[in-house]
């Protein structure tokens, strides 16, 4: 399932994104702006994996990439992650420097939170670093509130 605003689509990885990239193998049509793959993050990819291959297809959970719009090129990732309360559905979200200070931030979180929407999750959840200000600000734009904080981390919440 994809979830579409005017300058960028989230597109599910799929098991083949997921096998090549854990193998190293990049390509170059993926269109991955400033560099960045989710090869940079190998714990991820071997976590969608296993998930698939212990449950089958977590859809609409797991990975998906963040393709502008314009040109099609990835800029970014979203994980969804279920919980034990089938009503919550928490996120984390990232963009490549090359992509930060267009907005694309924000319209990358109304996004996902129409993705979640559309499962019918009732509550949207998302933790950063309190550091992280261009993704707290993402966040709260998109609508989403603070709902708890510790020294080092901001939970944010939306309520359906």
């Amino acid at each position: 399932m994809e979830a579409t605003t005017v300058p960028l689509t989230l597109h599910p990885f799929t098991v083949t994104d997921a096998e090549r990239l854990l193998a190293g193998e990049v390509d170059p049509t993926d269109g991955w702006e400033g560099g960045y793959a989710f090869t940079e993050e190998p714990e991820l990819i071997a976590e969608y994996l296993g998930a698939v291959r212990e449950s089958g297809d977590p859809a609409p959970f797991g990975p998906y990439l963040v393709r502008r719009g314009a040109d099609g090129a990835a800029i970014g990732g979203v994980n969804l992650f279920a919980t034990d309360d089938p009503r919550v559905v928490e996120f984390v979200f990232g963009l490549v420097p090359a992509a930060r200070g267009e907005g694309l931030g924000t319209h990358t979180v109304v996004a996902v939170l129409a993705l979640i929407r559309s499962v019918g999750a009732e509550v949207a959840r998302a933790e950063c670093e309190v550091a992280n200000l261009s993704a707290r600000r993402a966040l709260s734009t998109a609508g989403m509130l603070e709902s708890s904080r510790t020294g080092e981390s901001v939970i944010y919440e939306l309520r359906f």
